[in-house]
């Protein structure tokens, strides 16, 4: 793996993060963020996989990642009302969390 080739750990807590700000960005209901949100996910995606995918990986991947962030979204949701707490704050613990672990991947 050369220096520009991230860490498999690290690309997952990338990818992660682009998912968690789809989630974020689904939550607000602001159609800028949303727009925002899918341009960066498919951005992550792309600066991910070692060729460019074919337009129908590059669908369904952003079909699988967008799928993802509307889970997040949910279960986010769901654990901020069980805990009685915003769902920002839960996102936000979430991405303190893959950021910790995207940063100790690189170190290691």
């Amino acid at each position: 793996m050369d220096d520009s080739t991230p860490a498999p750990d690290s690309a997952a807590s990338e990818l992660g993060l682009a998912v968690n700000a789809e989630a974020s960005a689904a939550l607000s209901q602001d159609p800028a963020l949303v727009d925002a949100a899918e341009e960066n996910l498919r951005d992550t995606v792309d600066s991910l996989v070692d060729e460019p995918l074919t337009d129908r990986q590059q669908d369904v991947v952003e079909s699988l990642a967008s799928a993802s962030g509307s889970i997040t979204a949910g279960l986010s949701g769901a654990l901020a009302a069980q805990q009685d707490r915003p769902v920002e704050e839960v996102l936000g613990a979430t991405a303190r969390v893959l950021l910790a672990r995207q940063a100790q991947a690189e170190d290691d």
